[in-house]
Order: C-alpha cells, then sequence, then structure tokens
C-alpha cells in the first residue's frame, strides 16, 4: 500500500506541484490585497481626523477673531468719540440757549412779556436739541462745563450756525469713521489669527510627524530647557505680531477720519439741519460719500490703499513695539525672532494689498452701512418697519447704499432727528463690553466671503513651510523661503470671474445681499497649486481647504457683475 501511494505521488508529482504553488500564490496574493485594504482604511480614518482637527481649529479661530474684536474695539471707539465730541457741541447748544432765556427772563418782568418774545427761539431749534436730548448724551447739570474742550482751555465762541453745522459734520464723521474702523479691524484681526493658526496647526502636525531620534530609550537628560526655547521664541514672535493692531486703533484711524471728514463736508455741508430730509436722500448722500472714500469704479477701489491704515511704516515699527508694551518687556529681539515676525509683517501687507482684501472689505462695508442706514436710522429716525426687507438691490451708480421702495422713500424727518440717531449709533458701533455688537454679528454672518478669505489666509504656503521644516537641505528661515516663492504667491491666483458649478446646490448659494450691498463679481478664492513631493504636504492643503469648500457656509456665490458707469 506504501508503495502505491508512492507510484501515486510520482505519477502527479508535476499536477500536485502546480496546485500547491496556485494555493500558496493565492494565500499570497490575498493576503496582500487584505493588508492594501487595511492601509486604505487606516489612512482614510487618519484623513479624516485630521480634517475634522483642522476644520475644529479653523472654526474654534474664527470665534476667536469675533472676540478678538469685541476685546479691541472699545479702545478704538474711544479714540474716535474723544476726537469727535458731539456731545460736547450739543451741551454749548443747549447752554446758548440757557443763557438767551437767562436774557429773556432778565430783561422781561411778566409772562405775557415773555410769551411774546419767546417765539424768537425757533420751534424746529427746541425739538432738534430735545432730540439730542432725549438721546441721554445732554445733561442739564453738565451745561455748565461747555466753554471748555477737552485740554481744559476755553473754546472759541461760535454763533448758533457755527455749532449746528459743527454738530451735522461731527456726527455724521464719527459714525462713518466707525462703521469704517469695524470693517477694518474685522478684516485685519482675521488675517492676524488666521496667520498664527496656520503656524500653529502647522507646527503640531510636525511634532507629531517626527518623533524623538531616541524614542525607544529612557534617558535620563533633562531636554525641556529646548522644547521651552522654542516655544518661547514662537510665542515671542506672535505677541509682537499681534502688538501692531495698536496702529489701528491709535493712529491708523486717525488717517481714516480724515478722508470721511473732507467727504462729509462736501456731501452734507450744504444741507441746513433745520431741513427735511427724506430717506431716499439720505441713501444718495451716504452713497456720495462712499464714493469718495472708496472709489467711485471697481478699478478706483481695487487701488485705494488702506495698508497706511493697518500698519505703521518700517520707522514707526519699533515705536509700536513700545507703546504697545510689548518692547522692553522680554530680552532683546533675536534674529530668528526678528526674521518671523518680519515675514509675517510682509504676508500681511502682500494680503492687504491684494485685490481679495479690497472686495471683502467692500462688502464689509455694505453690511455695516445697511446696519445703519436701513436699519437703524430708518427705524429710529424715519419710523420706518424693518421687519421685512423694503428695499431693492441698486447697480454699482449707488455703490450699494440703502435704495428704498416707494414704501419708505416718501418718508422724512428733521436733520437734526438722523443726526441725534447717529450720535447715538457711534456708541452702539463701538460696543464690545455688552455684546452682541449687531453691527459685528451682521458682519459675520452675512460676509460669507470673509469666512472663504480667512480659509485661504488659512491654508496659503503650506507646502513651503511644511517642506521647509521636513527638508533639512531646504532653507530653514522664513526669510530665506520668501526668496524662494513670495508671500504674496498664495493670492497670484486669485480668480476674479463668475463660476458656478453645475452640481452647485441650491442651499448652497448665499442669499441676496441687502440693499446697502455693492454688486461685486462673484469671487474664487484660489490658492497657489501644489506639489506632492512628500505624504505630509500632499494632505495639508486639501484638508485646509476642504473647510472652504466641503460646507455651503462659504462656497462661491453666483452674482450678477453690474457695468460700472
Amino acid at each position: 500500500m506504501i508503495g502505491a501511494t508512492r507510484r501515486w505521488f510520482q505519477r502527479n508529482r508535476k499536477g500536485l506541484a502546480i496546485g500547491a504553488g496556485v494555493i500558496g500564490a493565492g494565500y499570497l496574493a490575498g493576503q496582500y490585497v487584505l493588508s492594501k485594504i487595511s492601509e486604505a482604511r487606516e489612512r482614510m480614518s487618519s484623513d479624516r481626523i485630521a480634517r475634522e482637527n483642522l476644520r475644529r481649529r479653523f472654526e474654534q479661530n474664527q470665534t476667536d477673531c469675533t472676540y478678538t474684536v469685541l476685546a479691541l474695539l472699545p479702545t478704538a471707539a474711544e479714540n474716535i468719540i474723544d476726537a469727535l465730541p458731539v456731545e460736547e457741541l450739543t451741551k454749548e447748544l443747549q447752554q446758548k440757549r440757557a443763557e438767551r432765556l437767562a436774557r429773556l427772563n432778565a430783561g422781561e418782568a411778566t409772562g405775557s412779556d415773555l410769551s411774546s418774545v419767546s417765539p424768537s427761539l425757533p420751534d424746529d431749534d427746541r425739538r432738534s436739541l430735545s432730540s439730542f436730548q432725549s438721546e441721554g448724551y445732554v445733561h442739564a447739570s453738565q451745561v455748565g462745563d461747555s466753554s471748555l474742550n477737552s485740554d481744559g482751555q476755553p473754546r472759541p465762541k461760535r454763533n448758533k450756525t457755527q455749532l449746528w453745522n459743527e454738530v451735522k459734520i461731527t456726527s455724521v464723521t464719527r459714525s462713518f469713521t466707525m462703521v469704517y474702523t469695524l470693517s477694518l479691524l474685522t478684516i485685519f484681526t482675521h488675517i492676524q489669527l488666521n496667520l498664527l493658526g496656520r503656524r500653529n496647526y502647522l507646527s503640531s502636525v510636525i511634532s507629531l510627524a517626527t518623533p524623538p531620534a531616541n524614542a525607544s530609550t529612557i534617558s535620563l537628560e533633562d531636554h525641556d530647557d529646548e522644547l521651552t526655547q522654542t516655544l518661547g521664541d514662537d510665542f515671542e514672535t506672535n505677541r509682537r505680531y499681534l502688538a501692531f493692531s495698536w496702529w489701528l486703533l491709535h493712529r491708523g484711524w486717525k488717517d481714516l477720519m480724515g478722508r470721511v471728514q473732507t467727504a462729509v463736508e462736501e456731501v452734507f455741508g450744504p444741507l441746513n439741519p433745520r431741513e427735511d430730509i427724506s430717506l431716499a436722500k439720505l441713501s444718495e448722500l451716504t452713497l456720495q460719500i462712499r464714493k469718495k472714500v472708496e472709489g467711485s469704479t471697481e478699478e478706483e477701489r481695487r487701488s485705494q490703499k488702506w495698508l497706511s491704515c493697518l500698519l505703521p511704516p518700517a520707522e514707526e515699527e519699533e515705536h509700536v513695539l513700545r507703546e504697545s508694551g510689548v518692547e522692553g518687556v522680554a530680552d532683546p529681539t533675536s534674529s530668528e525672532t526678528a526674521s518671523k515676525l518680519r515675514h509675517l509683517l510682509d504676508e500681511t501687507a502682500d494680503l492687504i494689498d491684494s485685490p481679495s482684501f479690497s472686495l471683502v472689505l467692500t462688502l464689509l462695508n455694505n453690511e455695516g452701512f445697511s446696519t445703519l442706514i436701513d436699519q437703524r436710522c430708518a427705524a429710529d429716525a424715519f419710523k420706518a418697519p424693518t421687519s421685512a426687507p423694503e428695499t431693492a438691490l441698486q447697480s454699482f451708480d449707488s455703490i450699494a447704499t440703502v435704495v428704498p421702495l416707494a414704501a419708505n422713500s416718501e418718508r422724512k424727518t428733521k436733520l437734526a432727528n438722523l443726526l441725534a440717531v447717529m450720535t447715538r449709533q457711534a456708541h452702539v458701533i463701538g460696543n464690545g463690553a455688552h455684546p452682541p455688537n449687531e453691527y459685528l454679528v451682521a458682519m459675520d454672518q452675512n460676509v460669507r466671503e470673509l469666512e472663504a478669505f480667512s480659509a485661504v489666509v488659512y491654508s496659503s504656503n503650506f507646502d513651503l513651510e511644511l517642506l521647509g521644516a521636513k527638508n533639512k537641505e531646504l532653507p530653514t528661515r522664513e526669510t530665506d523661503l520668501v526668496d524662494t516663492e513670495p508671500a504674496s504667491s498664495s493670492f497670484s491666483q486669485v480668480v476674479v470671474e463668475k463660476e458656478v458649478e453645475a452640481d452647485l446646490k441650491k442651499e448652497e448659494i448665499i442669499e441676496p445681499q441687502s440693499s446697502s450691498a455693492l454688486p461685486e463679481e462673484s469671487v474664487l478664492l484660489e490658492g497657489p497649486p501644489f506639489t506632492e513631493p512628500e505624504a505630509l504636504a500632499d494632505s495639508a492643503f486639501e484638508e485646509a481647504w476642504g473647510k472652504a469648500t466641503d460646507d455651503g457656509s462659504i462656497s462661491p456665490t453666483e452674482e450678477e457683475i453690474q457695468p460700472i458707469p
């Protein structure tokens, strides 16, 4: 039997060998396929976790931007209100009225005589002054102090007409300057925090991707100083960079106020505070002011320079650091910290000068002026209902201020009453201590391009910084990276065109802008093309840009491009 079995194996040894080979090859192939499937699952899981981590970081960053604006806004508001003291002017008007009444009372003994001369004070003036007083900015106990200015020196004597003209110019200038300052502070804060957020994210990714070389051994040596030194250097760079918001809060708004005041004097100068003004007329006047400040054409708005309002010139940078309390607190700045700070400032300047910045700033201004004119002034001064939209979208002939429909266009009020509302709204715009600030809420919720702009800032230059950290042969200093590819490269491909995807869902398209919104062109914010030499750099941009494209909150919009006359 054993011999028969041996003979059978000898006769079929070739077939058995082939069968064993096939089975073995099949087993190996199956194991290979299973391992690849397992690797793909792990990679997909890690990518999903990384994407969710980046999404959470980005969303938290935008929330931090809002709270930072609320924290900084009162400083700018206080400086602007002190520079444009409408309340002091109204107190001086009240004092003149009180002095005139006192002279009348002293010169006439009988009530009949008083009644015969009291009409010499026009009813319009009494109502106008009472409108300011009813807003809570003029108190009888403060009337006697209005003869001195904020420096404690006597004020020059001015007649009633001059005072009313100053009240008119100052109140409008102050409220408009506050709107522009809030818009600039909002977008500038988003640039700063998203640039730093990108750096922090990359630092965490690199630290996780590059474990210590001797991780398998236990060392009793203390290497904490190296980590502390690295983190301390980044902290010092971030602290100095954030200190540059001081410029807008204390100096930049002055340049802005000068532009606005010049435009207000030209537009509102001929108006008499006693005359009636309609909502349509107010919209037209606001339009004229915005054209003078921002530019009347798309090309003028893009060429408008806002950099001087947001960042100091190079010779003033040390002064800003000293005034903000940063310079001198820590050790002298190292060369590495200085180079990192210079790269951040240069990249910020490039972003401010980009067309995307101009577009987003215009949209923020649209929301600010819409809230001021279309909602607050319409409701408080013109007593117009604001529960439902009653305005119509206008082409750029109207640089996007309010265009009231027939239901509200004929509503009129005294210009003095309107000035009282604007005086009060300046305090509301600058409100940061008691959130929510309705102007900031409107900008955050309605200007979705701001979040797209932030996503581009957050995800730009990922490949350069990651490769600079991973490859030792590449320059590691950020100033060297600038030489390789300028910081503004992430906006070299900003596409200003109307691009509508066929599968874009209707609910992902933002609702039309309010009547005070510019008919802007649709902008698709794109970053630079990214190479894939490293696995870490391969998914970095995709993860960041996924936030900007996956959810509908920041998808590009489809809007009509209006011709500019």
